[in-house]
């Protein structure tokens, strides 16, 4: 409720009346992008953002509240000019050509968000390797089934599976030094994944968002 009135409020009522041209926000609880059709805007704004949270006890992130160029790409787009990427809600955001030759938004799991829950994983592995193994092909098939469930989009199967693979090789890791025998080879793991499979990564959902046709 406090940055209802701090920033969309605000955003909505002070500063768009003030722009040359369109803009939105997006906010969900802390984590939001605002976007800009004029750049002239977009600079006012980020100048005065941090004046506005100041003014009630908040900040800005230093590193993650910066200008990001994400106009759709053409064929003449050079490298150094190609649009930026940006993360929200665990996702970053970037632009690539769909089957079709659109234009789209493409979502894959930002990497600090991967890289977090590889290490809950591992972390989970190291203090349940106790468990019985169908009781820890369990558990381990709920947290992947819950990754899915959110990181699931199109366009982020290699992501994904990535994750899939992590869990194998964290759970192989762990079951290696339950007895501190380190007996748990390729061979008699893939035997043992056979007898405990790991849910498959599968996207649940369609996030792509379309510009013009090249």
């Amino acid at each position: 409720m406090f940055l209802h009135y701090v920033l969309d409020l605000w955003f909505e009522q002070e500063v768009k009346p003030r722009l040359r041209g369109k803009a939105f926000l997006i906010r969900y609880a802390d984590d939001f992008v605002i976007g800009f059709c004029d750049p002239r805007d977009a600079e006012r704004v980020l100048e005065v953002l941090p004046k506005r949270f100041g003014k009630y006890g908040l900040t800005v992130h230093p590193t993650k509240t910066k200008l990001i160029s994400f106009r759709p790409p053409s064929s003449r787009t050079k490298d150094d000019d190609r649009p930026g990427t940006f993360d929200l809600l665990g996702f970053t955001h970037y632009w690539a050509k769909s089957l079709k030759g659109y234009w789209v938004v493409k979502l894959k799991t930002a990497t600090d968000r991967f890289t977090r829950a590889v290490r809950r994983i591992d972390q989970w592995c190291h203090d349940n390797r106790h468990l019985s193994l169908a009781e820890q092909q369990q558990k381990l098939n709920q947290k992947l089934r819950g990754h899915y469930a959110y990181y699931g989009v199109t366009g982020n199967s290699e992501a994904m599976n990535r994750f899939r693979q992590e869990v194998e090789n964290r759970w192989r890791k762990w079951l290696n030094r339950r007895n501190n025998i380190r007996s748990m080879h390729w061979e008699k793991f893939c035997a043992l994944l056979r007898r405990y499979p790991l849910a498959p990564a599968r996207a649940v959902r369609s996030q792509l968002r379309h510009a013009a046709k090249p």
